[in-house]
């Protein structure tokens, strides 16, 4: 099935058998409504269409590879529309992790070199990139509320408007306000959670804790779960719940 992928922009739609296997892999999407994954099977197809994907360290993009992370990908703006992701084309897929090498400069103007470990990144304006191990895990990891495509283009929305901050271009500042103060909020009583947990052997939080690394980590971190295990997010962040339902689900949060 590698030849549709590669026909992909004559506009052949996604063969079934290949749609089914992608829904089996991901329950979190066959879950959805009937209504709603159809839709996303079209945008699917459409974002295939417009991106293109470069395999890293000898790894090969298949039809299942491609349609696996474009099913995922578009979940975020399945009521928004592909516009969101228009600023960039590149996807790189990796096989796995990887390691890579940073600097940074301190306030006193010392350099510093590090390594970190990455299973995914978004760049501003550029492309994307993907670890497949946690790709194609995504049904499993679903339960602990991760997901690391939605993670890597939730941070590509955050960005539409500048720094990431953790707030998605609203349409006022008067929105803008009470999303910030909101996520501010919460963001400040899971990082309090995590810190009681490391420190001091309290119990767990359930999301990742790299979510307390900053707002902007903590929303792309949330809005894994909220996409991937619902249920628990709303049981977990009842006040998250509703407010990214006003974004990401506009007809519904308006009431029509």
């Amino acid at each position: 099935m590698f030849s549709w992928w590669r026909k992909r922009k004559a506009g052949r739609p996604v063969p079934d058998a290949l749609w089914r296997e992608v829904l089996r892999r991901y329950p979190f999407l066959a879950a959805r409504s009937a209504a709603d994954i159809e839709r996303l099977r079209k945008l699917a197809s459409q974002f295939l269409a417009g991106k293109e994907f470069h395999g890293a360290n000898g790894f090969v993009i298949t039809d299942r590879v491609a349609l696996s992370i474009a099913a995922q990908a578009v979940l975020p703006v399945l009521h928004l529309g592909l516009a969101w992701y228009d600023d960039f084309v590149g996807i790189v897929v990796h096989p796995g992790e990887v390691l890579a090498r940073r600097t940074t400069t301190d306030h006193d103007g010392v350099v510093h070199h590090y390594a970190e470990v990455l299973t995914g990144e978004a760049m501003e304006r550029g492309p994307v990139m993907l670890s497949w191990t946690d790709v194609a895990s995504a049904g499993r990891s679903a339960e602990q509320g991760y997901n690391v495509v939605i993670h890597e283009f939730v941070h590509k929305i955050d960005m539409r408007d500048g720094v990431p901050d953790g707030c998605p271009p609203l349409p006022t500042a008067a929105a803008r306000r009470a999303w910030q103060q909101a996520m501010l909020t919460e963001y400040e009583a899971f990082r309090e959670r995590v810190v009681i947990a490391e420190r001091f052997g309290g119990a767990p939080a359930w999301l990742d804790a790299y979510g307390a690394q900053s707002i902007d980590e903590f929303f792309a971190v949330a809005c894994e779960a909220y996409f991937v295990n619902r249920p628990r997010f709303e049981a977990e962040f009842p006040r998250l719940a509703p407010l990214f339902d006003s974004f990401f689900v506009p007809n519904a949060a308006a009431g029509s």
